[in-house]
């Protein structure tokens, strides 16, 4: 079954998904910009504050979902929108920013498309990258508990991702030697979330995606409640209404002194 990404599920929680986006784009030191490739730019909710940063860049997005960029199409026409995957695009010509906000934790092989990401920077040029880290957390790890308590282990197994991230220092010896200056941190947010079920609603839109697509129709929602049954006892709702998210997330910013 061909994966499919619902760009408004996943924009349920826009303000939540983009303040770790901004707050990368706020660590970019690179005054001068003149072309940008935004690697998994998603439905292109974050466009116009790249654009607005440097207004007279320009401007490529890239994601590997049609639905995705369709979206941000038809928001922003007059820009140019690539169907292809991170792990293997590369530009015609160096770039001055490869920006990759929650992306790159779905791509395999990182001491290799990490180093190739800088290698297709124009000089001075820089990376910056934000993926989660939150695999340890009962966000993810209930999803490993259910493909492997299910039926669904055979089929699902296969696309377990159980630590797709390496820690910070793992980065920093991979990616110090190539760049003149390299700033990588985590920060774990606590959102607060609203409505019922917010957890299950949050992964529907991003880490169950994969193994949603996957299954039948008819197994969907089983799957779904299976997760949330197992998510759920980890994220109560508080008295005050709201149940709180912790997600830590890495950042890396790659480039010039």
């Amino acid at each position: 079954m061909t994966e499919r990404w619902d760009p408004e599920l996943y924009l349920q929680f826009a303000a939540q998904r983009a303040r770790p986006a901004l707050e990368l784009l706020a660590r970019i030191h690179a005054e001068d910009v003149a072309a940008i490739v935004d690697l998994g730019c998603g439905p292109g909710n974050i466009t116009p504050s790249l654009l607005a940063r440097w207004p007279g860049a320009t401007y490529i997005g890239v994601d590997r979902s049609a639905e995705m960029l369709e979206r941000a199409a038809a928001t922003h026409p007059e820009l140019t929108w690539v169907r292809a995957d991170a792990a293997t695009w590369a530009p015609d010509h160096p770039v001055d920013l490869i920006y990759s906000n929650a992306t790159m934790h779905w791509v395999d092989d990182h001491a290799a498309v990490f180093p190739a990401l800088v290698g297709a920077l124009a000089p001075g040029g820089s990376l910056a990258v934000q993926m989660p880290a939150n695999f340890s957390a009962p966000t993810h790890t209930s999803i490993a508990d259910v493909v492997r308590s299910r039926r669904w282990s055979v089929d699902l197994e296969p696309l377990l991702r159980i630590r797709p991230v390496h820690e910070p220092t793992w980065y920093h010896d991979l990616l110090a030697p190539l760049a003149e200056s390299i700033d990588i941190w985590t920060t774990t947010y606590l959102h607060r979330l609203d409505g019922d079920d917010p957890v299950t609603r949050w992964a529907s839109g991003s880490a169950l995606r994969p193994f949603l697509a996957a299954l039948a129709d008819a197994e969907r929602d089983e799957f779904v409640t299976a997760y949330r049954e197992a998510a759920a006892p980890h994220y109560p709702r508080r008295p005050d209404g709201h149940t709180l998210l912790p997600f830590t997330r890495l950042f890396i910013v790659a480039g010039p002194a």
